[in-house]
Protein backbone atom coordinates (compact mmCIF):
# COMPACT_ATOMS: atom_id res chain seq x y z
CA UNK A 1 0.00 0.00 0.00
CA UNK A 2 1.75 3.13 -0.89
CA UNK A 3 1.80 6.27 1.62
CA UNK A 4 -0.89 8.27 -0.32
CA UNK A 5 -3.15 5.54 0.44
CA UNK A 6 -2.18 4.94 4.26
CA UNK A 7 -2.31 8.59 4.97
CA UNK A 8 -5.80 9.05 3.60
CA UNK A 9 -7.41 6.06 5.17
CA UNK A 10 -5.71 7.85 8.58
CA UNK A 11 -7.46 10.92 7.59
CA UNK A 12 -10.94 9.53 6.87
CA UNK A 13 -10.50 7.34 10.34
CA UNK A 14 -9.68 10.44 12.36
CA UNK A 15 -12.24 12.73 10.44
CA UNK A 16 -14.62 9.85 11.60
CA UNK A 17 -13.47 8.87 15.22
CA UNK A 18 -13.25 12.50 16.63
CA UNK A 19 -16.79 13.30 14.82
CA UNK A 20 -18.80 11.00 17.35
CA UNK A 21 -17.30 13.09 20.67
CA UNK A 22 -19.57 15.71 21.06
CA UNK A 23 -17.80 17.23 18.68
CA UNK A 24 -18.78 20.78 16.48
CA UNK A 25 -17.23 22.30 13.37
CA UNK A 26 -15.13 25.74 14.29
CA UNK A 27 -15.59 26.60 10.31
CA UNK A 28 -12.70 26.77 8.16
CA UNK A 29 -9.55 28.16 9.22
CA UNK A 30 -11.35 29.54 12.03
CA UNK A 31 -10.05 30.68 15.36
CA UNK A 32 -12.63 30.07 17.54
CA UNK A 33 -12.97 32.19 20.81
CA UNK A 34 -12.59 31.74 24.65
CA UNK A 35 -15.87 31.51 26.18
CA UNK A 36 -17.86 29.62 23.43
CA UNK A 37 -18.58 26.58 25.08
CA UNK A 38 -21.85 25.93 26.43
CA UNK A 39 -23.28 25.93 29.65
CA UNK A 40 -20.78 24.97 32.77
CA UNK A 41 -17.84 24.15 30.14
CA UNK A 42 -14.56 25.79 29.93
CA UNK A 43 -13.70 26.37 26.26
CA UNK A 44 -10.01 26.24 24.87
CA UNK A 45 -9.40 28.45 21.04
CA UNK A 46 -6.33 26.48 20.15
CA UNK A 47 -4.39 27.26 17.23
CA UNK A 48 -1.00 26.64 15.30
CA UNK A 49 0.46 29.51 17.82
CA UNK A 50 -1.90 29.83 21.09
CA UNK A 51 -4.13 28.24 23.55
CA UNK A 52 -6.31 30.45 24.63
CA UNK A 53 -8.06 28.93 28.11
CA UNK A 54 -11.01 30.85 28.42
CA UNK A 55 -10.63 30.87 32.71
CA UNK A 56 -7.59 30.68 35.19
CA UNK A 57 -9.30 29.33 37.79
CA UNK A 58 -12.07 26.47 38.55
CA UNK A 59 -13.87 24.82 41.50
CA UNK A 60 -12.58 21.72 42.72
CA UNK A 61 -14.09 18.68 41.26
CA UNK A 62 -15.20 17.41 37.82
CA UNK A 63 -14.79 20.80 34.66
CA UNK A 64 -15.25 19.64 31.21
CA UNK A 65 -13.23 21.82 28.93
CA UNK A 66 -14.62 22.06 25.05
CA UNK A 67 -11.33 22.58 22.64
CA UNK A 68 -11.53 24.07 19.52
CA UNK A 69 -9.17 23.62 16.95
CA UNK A 70 -8.62 26.16 14.47
CA UNK A 71 -5.40 25.79 13.66
CA UNK A 72 -3.67 23.77 10.73
CA UNK A 73 -2.41 21.19 12.32
CA UNK A 74 -3.75 18.19 14.54
CA UNK A 75 -3.30 19.39 18.08
CA UNK A 76 -4.07 17.69 21.86
CA UNK A 77 -5.11 19.35 24.99
CA UNK A 78 -3.43 18.43 28.74
CA UNK A 79 -4.16 19.51 32.12
CA UNK A 80 -0.92 18.87 33.90
CA UNK A 81 -0.57 18.60 37.88
CA UNK A 82 3.11 19.75 39.20
CA UNK A 83 5.84 17.15 37.52
CA UNK A 84 3.85 17.08 34.55
CA UNK A 85 1.69 14.51 35.48
CA UNK A 86 -1.30 13.95 33.31
CA UNK A 87 -4.72 14.38 34.56
CA UNK A 88 -6.44 14.40 31.53
CA UNK A 89 -5.75 14.58 27.88
CA UNK A 90 -7.36 14.37 24.43
CA UNK A 91 -5.63 14.22 21.51
CA UNK A 92 -6.10 13.68 17.92
CA UNK A 93 -8.00 17.29 17.64
CA UNK A 94 -8.31 18.12 14.14
CA UNK A 95 -8.80 21.23 12.75
CA UNK A 96 -11.84 22.92 12.38
CA UNK A 97 -13.18 20.39 15.18
CA UNK A 98 -14.40 21.09 18.90
CA UNK A 99 -13.30 18.35 21.10
CA UNK A 100 -14.85 18.24 25.15
CA UNK A 101 -12.53 17.01 28.12
CA UNK A 102 -13.89 15.57 31.56
CA UNK A 103 -11.31 15.96 33.85
CA UNK A 104 -11.50 15.44 37.77
CA UNK A 105 -9.10 18.35 39.54
CA UNK A 106 -8.70 18.55 43.39
CA UNK A 107 -7.71 21.64 44.80
CA UNK A 108 -4.31 22.86 43.98
CA UNK A 109 -1.92 24.61 41.25
CA UNK A 110 -2.01 23.20 37.15
CA UNK A 111 -1.23 24.02 33.71
CA UNK A 112 -3.21 23.83 30.86
CA UNK A 113 -1.68 22.83 27.45
CA UNK A 114 -2.08 22.78 23.40
CA UNK A 115 0.41 20.37 21.59
CA UNK A 116 0.47 22.00 17.87
CA UNK A 117 1.08 18.91 15.92
CA UNK A 118 0.95 17.05 18.63
CA UNK A 119 4.93 17.43 19.39
CA UNK A 120 7.30 18.83 22.69
CA UNK A 121 5.86 20.56 25.26
CA UNK A 122 3.07 22.43 24.41
CA UNK A 123 1.90 26.45 24.61
CA UNK A 124 0.82 26.60 28.66
CA UNK A 125 -0.97 28.51 30.99
CA UNK A 126 -1.29 28.02 34.92
CA UNK A 127 -4.91 26.75 36.09
CA UNK A 128 -6.05 27.59 39.60
CA UNK A 129 -8.20 24.97 41.47
CA UNK A 130 -10.03 26.16 44.44
CA UNK A 131 -12.17 24.96 46.72
CA UNK A 132 -13.46 21.19 48.31
CA UNK A 133 -15.44 18.17 46.22
CA UNK A 134 -16.19 14.99 46.76
CA UNK A 135 -14.29 13.05 45.02
CA UNK A 136 -16.23 10.39 42.04
CA UNK A 137 -14.35 7.39 44.52
CA UNK A 138 -16.65 8.70 46.96
CA UNK A 139 -19.09 6.27 45.32
CA UNK A 140 -18.74 2.43 46.46
CA UNK A 141 -19.51 1.10 42.39
CA UNK A 142 -17.00 3.58 41.32
CA UNK A 143 -14.53 3.03 43.81
CA UNK A 144 -14.75 -1.06 43.04
CA UNK A 145 -14.22 0.01 39.49
CA UNK A 146 -11.34 2.14 39.90
CA UNK A 147 -9.65 -0.81 41.91
CA UNK A 148 -10.80 -3.34 39.24
CA UNK A 149 -9.14 -1.70 36.73
CA UNK A 150 -6.08 -1.12 38.83
CA UNK A 151 -6.12 -5.03 39.48
CA UNK A 152 -5.84 -5.49 35.35
CA UNK A 153 -3.25 -2.98 35.24
CA UNK A 154 -1.09 -4.73 37.46
CA UNK A 155 -1.55 -8.18 35.72
CA UNK A 156 -0.51 -6.77 32.57
CA UNK A 157 2.26 -4.50 33.90
CA UNK A 158 3.75 -7.43 35.68
CA UNK A 159 4.17 -9.21 32.22
CA UNK A 160 4.90 -6.18 30.75
CA UNK A 161 8.37 -6.22 32.33
CA UNK A 162 8.79 -10.03 31.75
CA UNK A 163 8.39 -9.55 27.97
CA UNK A 164 10.82 -6.18 27.52
CA UNK A 165 13.35 -8.34 29.59
CA UNK A 166 12.71 -10.56 26.87
CA UNK A 167 12.98 -7.96 24.20
CA UNK A 168 15.80 -6.41 25.42
CA UNK A 169 17.93 -9.47 26.06
CA UNK A 170 17.56 -11.15 22.69
CA UNK A 171 18.64 -6.88 21.61
CA UNK A 172 21.61 -6.87 23.57
CA UNK A 173 22.85 -10.66 22.22
CA UNK A 174 22.61 -9.84 18.58
CA UNK A 175 19.60 -12.21 18.03
CA UNK A 176 17.81 -9.99 15.68
CA UNK A 177 15.17 -13.00 14.97
CA UNK A 178 14.08 -13.95 18.24
CA UNK A 179 13.77 -9.95 19.16
CA UNK A 180 11.75 -9.42 16.01
CA UNK A 181 9.09 -11.95 17.15
CA UNK A 182 9.44 -10.32 20.71
CA UNK A 183 9.12 -6.70 19.75
CA UNK A 184 4.93 -6.96 18.65
CA UNK A 185 4.39 -9.65 22.17
CA UNK A 186 6.20 -7.26 24.66
CA UNK A 187 4.76 -4.03 22.94
CA UNK A 188 1.06 -5.97 23.15
CA UNK A 189 0.92 -5.40 27.32
CA UNK A 190 2.05 -1.80 26.89
CA UNK A 191 -0.46 -1.17 24.80
CA UNK A 192 -3.10 -2.26 26.95
CA UNK A 193 -2.16 0.00 29.58
CA UNK A 194 -0.68 2.83 27.89
CA UNK A 195 -3.31 5.46 28.77
CA UNK A 196 -2.21 5.01 32.48
CA UNK A 197 1.24 5.04 31.37
CA UNK A 198 0.62 8.38 30.01
CA UNK A 199 -0.08 9.36 33.08
CA UNK A 200 3.95 9.95 33.60
CA UNK A 201 5.02 13.06 31.83
CA UNK A 202 8.53 12.14 29.32
CA UNK A 203 8.25 8.35 30.22
CA UNK A 204 5.62 7.50 27.44
CA UNK A 205 7.25 9.27 24.96
CA UNK A 206 10.97 7.97 26.44
CA UNK A 207 9.56 3.56 25.92
CA UNK A 208 6.88 4.36 22.68
CA UNK A 209 8.09 8.06 20.53
CA UNK A 210 8.05 6.88 16.84
CA UNK A 211 10.17 9.07 14.74
CA UNK A 212 7.76 11.31 13.37
CA UNK A 213 6.71 12.11 17.14
CA UNK A 214 10.11 14.03 17.55
CA UNK A 215 10.45 17.94 18.34
CA UNK A 216 13.70 19.30 16.82
CA UNK A 217 16.58 18.08 18.84
CA UNK A 218 15.06 15.79 21.01
CA UNK A 219 16.83 12.60 21.34
CA UNK A 220 15.08 9.25 20.70
CA UNK A 221 15.08 6.27 22.28
CA UNK A 222 12.68 2.93 22.84
CA UNK A 223 10.61 0.38 20.96
CA UNK A 224 10.77 2.26 17.64
CA UNK A 225 14.05 3.15 17.66
CA UNK A 226 15.16 -0.32 18.20
CA UNK A 227 12.23 -1.42 15.67
CA UNK A 228 13.73 0.79 12.90
CA UNK A 229 17.34 -0.94 13.59
CA UNK A 230 15.48 -4.25 13.47
CA UNK A 231 13.75 -3.64 9.97
CA UNK A 232 15.76 -1.39 8.12
CA UNK A 233 19.70 -0.81 9.21
CA UNK A 234 19.37 -4.31 10.40
CA UNK A 235 21.98 -3.61 12.68
CA UNK A 236 21.31 -3.49 16.69
CA UNK A 237 24.79 -3.56 17.52
CA UNK A 238 24.97 -0.30 18.89
CA UNK A 239 21.47 -0.86 20.90
CA UNK A 240 22.56 -1.84 24.07
CA UNK A 241 22.56 1.72 25.70
CA UNK A 242 18.99 2.09 24.16
CA UNK A 243 17.73 -1.34 25.10
CA UNK A 244 19.02 -1.00 28.76
CA UNK A 245 17.32 2.30 29.04
CA UNK A 246 13.97 0.74 27.60
CA UNK A 247 13.91 -1.67 30.47
CA UNK A 248 14.81 1.03 32.91
CA UNK A 249 11.99 3.32 31.91
CA UNK A 250 9.65 0.37 31.42
CA UNK A 251 10.49 -0.55 35.39
CA UNK A 252 9.81 2.84 36.34
CA UNK A 253 6.52 3.40 35.05
CA UNK A 254 5.34 -0.01 36.03
CA UNK A 255 6.26 1.29 39.53
CA UNK A 256 4.58 4.46 39.13
CA UNK A 257 1.41 2.48 37.21
CA UNK A 258 0.89 0.44 40.26
CA UNK A 259 0.94 2.92 42.93
CA UNK A 260 -0.86 5.64 40.88
CA UNK A 261 -3.95 7.23 42.36
CA UNK A 262 -7.05 6.85 39.62
CA UNK A 263 -9.93 8.47 38.96
CA UNK A 264 -13.40 6.80 37.38
CA UNK A 265 -12.79 9.54 34.61
CA UNK A 266 -9.42 7.53 33.82
CA UNK A 267 -10.81 4.75 32.83
CA UNK A 268 -13.85 6.29 30.62
CA UNK A 269 -11.06 8.88 29.10
CA UNK A 270 -8.80 5.84 28.42
CA UNK A 271 -11.49 3.75 27.28
CA UNK A 272 -11.80 6.09 24.35
CA UNK A 273 -8.05 7.35 23.72
CA UNK A 274 -7.54 3.25 23.27
CA UNK A 275 -9.81 3.73 20.07
CA UNK A 276 -8.00 6.86 19.43
CA UNK A 277 -4.87 5.16 18.90
CA UNK A 278 -6.16 2.54 16.70
CA UNK A 279 -7.78 5.00 14.68
CA UNK A 280 -4.78 7.36 14.28
CA UNK A 281 -2.01 4.75 14.40
CA UNK A 282 -2.89 1.40 13.94
CA UNK A 283 -5.25 1.52 11.54
CA UNK A 284 -2.96 3.89 9.28
CA UNK A 285 -0.05 1.79 9.59
CA UNK A 286 1.59 4.34 10.80
CA UNK A 287 2.46 3.01 14.67
CA UNK A 288 5.08 0.12 13.79
CA UNK A 289 6.18 1.54 10.11
CA UNK A 290 8.96 -0.81 9.29
CA UNK A 291 7.69 -3.83 11.37
CA UNK A 292 3.97 -3.59 10.14
CA UNK A 293 3.13 -5.53 13.42
CA UNK A 294 0.39 -2.84 13.73
CA UNK A 295 -2.81 -5.32 14.30
CA UNK A 296 -0.86 -6.39 17.52
CA UNK A 297 -1.30 -3.13 18.73
CA UNK A 298 -4.72 -2.91 17.50
CA UNK A 299 -5.64 -5.99 19.30
CA UNK A 300 -3.76 -4.75 22.74
CA UNK A 301 -5.73 -1.44 22.65
CA UNK A 302 -9.03 -2.96 21.87
CA UNK A 303 -8.70 -5.49 24.78
CA UNK A 304 -7.37 -2.74 27.24
CA UNK A 305 -10.63 -0.29 26.08
CA UNK A 306 -12.64 -3.04 27.26
CA UNK A 307 -11.01 -3.65 30.28
CA UNK A 308 -11.63 -0.41 31.04
CA UNK A 309 -15.24 -0.41 30.37
CA UNK A 310 -15.76 -3.90 31.92
CA UNK A 311 -14.28 -2.56 35.32
CA UNK A 312 -16.99 0.28 35.47
CA UNK A 313 -19.78 -1.88 34.09
CA UNK A 314 -21.80 -2.17 37.45
CA UNK A 315 -22.13 1.69 37.07
CA UNK A 316 -23.01 1.30 33.59
CA UNK A 317 -25.64 -0.66 34.00
CA UNK A 318 -27.21 1.16 36.57
CA UNK A 319 -26.63 3.98 35.23
CA UNK A 320 -26.90 3.36 31.15
CA UNK A 321 -28.33 -0.01 30.87
CA UNK A 322 -29.00 0.16 27.38
CA UNK A 323 -25.90 1.91 26.64
CA UNK A 324 -23.74 -1.71 28.37
CA UNK A 325 -26.21 -3.32 25.57
CA UNK A 326 -24.81 -1.61 22.58
CA UNK A 327 -21.25 -1.53 23.82
CA UNK A 328 -21.36 -5.41 24.06
CA UNK A 329 -22.71 -5.76 20.70
CA UNK A 330 -20.02 -2.95 19.14
CA UNK A 331 -17.23 -4.59 21.15
CA UNK A 332 -17.97 -8.28 19.82
CA UNK A 333 -18.55 -6.69 16.29
CA UNK A 334 -15.15 -5.36 16.70
CA UNK A 335 -13.50 -8.33 17.89
CA UNK A 336 -14.87 -10.89 15.07
CA UNK A 337 -13.94 -8.07 12.04
CA UNK A 338 -10.43 -7.91 14.30
CA UNK A 339 -10.56 -11.82 14.10
CA UNK A 340 -10.95 -11.95 10.64
CA UNK A 341 -6.50 -11.20 10.28
CA UNK A 342 -5.59 -13.55 12.83
CA UNK A 343 -2.79 -15.34 12.17
CA UNK A 344 -1.38 -18.45 14.28
CA UNK A 345 -0.49 -16.88 17.46
CA UNK A 346 -0.31 -13.25 16.22
CA UNK A 347 -1.92 -11.52 13.31
CA UNK A 348 -1.18 -10.44 9.47
CA UNK A 349 0.51 -7.61 8.63
CA UNK A 350 -0.51 -4.43 8.19
CA UNK A 351 1.33 -4.23 4.49
CA UNK A 352 -0.74 -7.55 3.84
CA UNK A 353 -4.15 -6.01 4.12
CA UNK A 354 -5.99 -4.59 1.45
CA UNK A 355 -7.63 -0.71 1.88
CA UNK A 356 -11.11 -2.11 1.73
CA UNK A 357 -10.36 -4.68 4.88
CA UNK A 358 -8.69 -1.53 6.50
CA UNK A 359 -11.99 0.31 5.93
CA UNK A 360 -13.65 -2.35 8.05
CA UNK A 361 -11.52 -2.26 10.52
CA UNK A 362 -12.09 1.41 10.67
CA UNK A 363 -15.56 1.37 10.40
CA UNK A 364 -15.92 -1.27 13.23
CA UNK A 365 -13.92 1.27 15.83
CA UNK A 366 -15.62 4.12 14.60
CA UNK A 367 -18.67 2.34 15.77
CA UNK A 368 -17.78 1.67 18.85
CA UNK A 369 -15.79 4.96 19.59
CA UNK A 370 -19.26 7.21 19.44
CA UNK A 371 -20.97 5.03 22.30
CA UNK A 372 -17.87 5.03 24.40
CA UNK A 373 -17.92 8.38 24.24
CA UNK A 374 -20.69 8.80 25.95
CA UNK A 375 -19.45 7.27 29.25
CA UNK A 376 -17.17 9.89 30.84
CA UNK A 377 -20.62 12.35 31.19
CA UNK A 378 -22.06 9.59 32.58
CA UNK A 379 -19.85 8.42 35.25
CA UNK A 380 -18.80 12.05 36.18
CA UNK A 381 -23.04 12.67 37.26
Amino acid sequence: MSAITRLTIGALAVAALTACAAETPAGPGAAAQPGQAGPGKVAVAASDTECKVAVSEVAAGTSTFAVTNGGSKVTEFYVYAPGDRVMAEVENIVPGLTRELIAELPAGSYETACKPGMVGKGIRSPLKVTGEHKPLNADAKLAEATASYKRYVKSQSDTLLVKTQEFVDAVKAGEIDKAKELFPVSRTYWERIEPVAEIFGDLDPAIDAREADLAEGEEWTGFHKIEKDLWITKDISKDGPIADKLIADVKTIVAKANTAELTPLNLANGAKELLDEVATGKITGEEDIWSHTDLWDFAANLAGSKAAVQSLRPVLEERAPDLVKTLDEKFAAAEAELGKHQKGDGWRLHNELSKEELKSLSDVINALAEPISTIAPIVAK
